[in-house]
């Protein structure tokens, strides 16, 4: 390798991370955005709820308001881990295609730092190369299972939560309409 592929390498390699870096951060910024609005309509609902409470005539009055404040609360919770798990799983998967584009970058130079001392090499190491080749395949092959693993493994962590979204809002739906009848 030369010294002006190693510096081109290098800046390539400080690129991405400030990449992934800038990534997170927007993703943080995104992440305190929604929570600072969520606790300022949450807080505001709240003030609104405890009025509506307090002029309220009779026990019974309170009771049924109760019930009728819980779905659309339920509602915004949902909302509002559907916002933080859209906002982690992009940043995630914005990271990720940075690091798998280094990854493979990586593999493609070393691959081709391997052939070009091969070329140079003693007669009689080609054994060594070759098994230094498939060395380096068998690893590429694990990084590639491994990360199709973990893109199943979040592909039903988000299954998953939409499934438990669904059944939460249907029981908070379930509630509301018992309150209802109740009243």
């Amino acid at each position: 390798m030369t010294p002006e592929e190693l510096i081109a390498t290098q800046k390539a390699q400080f690129e991405a991370m400030f990449d992934m870096v800038t990534k997170t951060m927007e993703s943080m910024e995104k992440l305190v955005v929604l929570s600072m609005q969520t606790v300022k309509e949450t807080l505001q609902d709240s003030a609104e709820e405890a009025m509506t409470k307090l002029s309220a005539k009779d026990l019974q009055g309170v009771t049924a308001r109760q019930a009728q404040w819980m779905e659309p609360v339920a509602e915004k919770m949902l909302a509002y881990a559907q916002h933080v798990h859209e906002i982690a799983s992009g940043a995630q998967a914005d990271i990720a295609k940075t690091a798998e584009a280094q990854v493979a970058e990586m593999h493609r130079k070393f691959m081709a730092l391997v052939e070009s001392s091969a070329k140079s090499a003693p007669a009689g190491s080609e054994p060594a190369v070759a098994l230094m080749k498939s060395a380096l395949e068998n690893a590429n092959a694990a990084y590639e299972a491994v990360r199709q693993a973990s893109k199943k493994a979040a592909d039903m962590a988000e299954t998953n939560l939409r499934t438990a979204t669904g059944e939460v809002r249907k029981a908070a739906q379930h509630s509301a309409a018992r309150a209802k009848r109740k009243t």
